[in-house]
């Protein structure tokens, strides 16, 4: 299926006009800051298309100014480097150094006659974005190619610098994903290269602290700060069901050692073996209030030790400002409905800067014990639906949010979606049960990101 292009109104009215900043609870870290994005002008020496006598200083003179101002306008998403025009015959050598550490590299066409320069792009591994002006050259064929194959690639062919703002977020996404680090806390030994796939991928590194580490960060939580901590949460919510203070407290404190956690060990997620850890008394209080919390904050908590769904949302939150659910799909096919349940929810679904959705304090639904959070979310809105299957492929599916559902069957935030084909979307299921929702469509946005991160994306329905 042809990507759609994303245009600017679109894009904002997803993602907003300005750049967000994640705002975490915590010290900021490696995933903070701006994709490192170097420039690269390609020319022959004796032009003759677009036209013999262009000015190379002058052209270049105006597509760096009209760069800077888009860096100024957006702060926070690139920092452009480099901007040397790599002529055909030149040895590439020692410009393919100068681009150590860049994100992605930014190819800005002067002249045709340039086969020299692609052959050296397609040797490279870092992913190339064309920004092409028209009558410059058919740089385009060649980035065609790149796409077809599967290369790390992705083109605009627009005499619209604006155009480029939608792929700034996405190479700040991608910065985002490649720097951070997951806790996965699991029973046993884990074998850590079942995630060196991931971490060949993308970057992202991993490691697997004990459950040992987490009762030792909750012993040391000062009896007041959870106290404080457990009394506002409380009085944030609706109102409170089943738990009962103690759990409260509990659960308060439990947020509280996985920052720490998270501080200590200089990392963004945490994802936990959370059911089995609890019922085997490895865990103190089960983490569904921490991990909600640690979603509203810009950081992640994901439940039941799920990797790929953890992938899932360092990408599409990074690149819209929105954490996701992580929800446990049902079907309805004689209305064309999936329902999305589970026992944990981030509150501010709309984005880090909106308002929070209501919330009610119950216990976690399938034993009855702890605390979880039954969330009222936004309805009559729009949303993408997916997740990582493997590192090389992303499932994805769009729809709207028609209800929320309370019922006593099924977990405690429930919401009912209409989706394009819910027939097909259960048939064709794959990938393991979770799905990660967020508000927003960006199923184009995390194909063209796809692109230059080299993996591909199925359209679930």
């Amino acid at each position: 299926m042809p990507i759609s292009p994303i245009s600017r109104r679109s894009f904002s009215l997803c993602l907003g006009a300005t750049a967000f900043r994640l705002p975490a609870a915590t010290e900021s870290g490696p995933w903070d800051g701006p994709a490192v994005v170097h420039k690269l002008y390609i020319a022959t020496p004796k032009p003759t298309w677009p036209y013999p006598t262009l000015d190379f200083k002058q052209e270049v003179a105006g597509i760096d100014a009209r760069l800077a101002e888009l860096q100024s306008r957006h702060p926070g998403l690139v920092r452009f480097t480099g901007g040397s025009i790599l002529y055909s015959g030149d040895d590439p050598g020692p410009w393919i150094q100068s681009t150590a550490g860049a994100d992605a590299i930014l190819v800005l066409d002067l002249t045709t006659s340039t086969t020299s320069q692609f052959q050296a792009l397609d040797k490279l591994d870092t992913p190339l974005l064309l920004f092409q002006r028209p009558l410059t050259s058919w740089a385009y064929m060649n980035f065609a190619g790149y796409i077809q194959r599967g290369k790390r690639a992705d083109m605009i062919n627009s005499s619209d610098y604006a155009d480029l703002v939608p792929h700034l977020h996405m190479l700040r996404a991608m910065h985002h994903v490649s720097n951070s680090k997951i806790l996965v806390v699991r029973p046993g030994a884990p074998n850590p290269a079942g995630y060196q796939p991931w971490t060949s991928q993308f970057g992202t590194q991993v490691e697997l602290p004990p459950y040992q580490e987490l009762k030792e960060a909750y012993d040391q939580v000062g009896a007041r700060q959870a106290t404080e901590a457990a009394q506002e949460f409380t009085k944030g919510a609706l109102k409170v069901v089943e738990p009962k203070a103690a759990d409260i407290l509990d659960s308060a404190r439990f947020h509280l050692a996985s920052l720490d956690v998270l501080r200590n060990r200089k990392a963004n997620a945490l994802t936990i073996d959370c059911l089995g850890g609890f019922r085997r008394a490895d865990l103190p209080a089960y983490p569904c209030v921490a991990f909600s919390k640690l979603n509203d904050a810009g950081l992640y908590g994901v439940c039941e030790a799920d990797f790929p769904s953890t992938m899932t949302q360092l990408l599409v939150t990074s690149f819209s400002g929105k954490p996701g659910f992580v929800s446990d799909p049902t079907f309805d096919t004689s209305r064309n409905e999936v329902i999305h349940a589970h026992c944990v929810s981030a509150t501010r679904l709309r984005g880090f800067g909106a308002a929070p959705s209501p919330y009610t304090l119950r216990t976690h639904m399938e034993d009855e014990k702890g605390v979880s959070i039954q969330v009222e979310m936004p309805v009559r809105e729009a949303i993408t639906c997916g997740k990582f299957s493997n590192p090389k492929t992303f499932l994805v599916s769009e729809g709207e949010v028609t209800a929320n559902l309370d019922d006593r069957r099924g977990c405690r935030t429930k919401i009912v979606t209409k989706v394009a084909d819910a027939r097909k979307m259960a048939e064709g299921y794959t990938g393991g049960l979770h799905r990660v929702l967020f508000y927003g469509r960006y199923s184009n946005a995390i194909e063209r990101m796809g692109r230059l991160m080299g993996f591909k994306t199925i359209r679930e329905c």
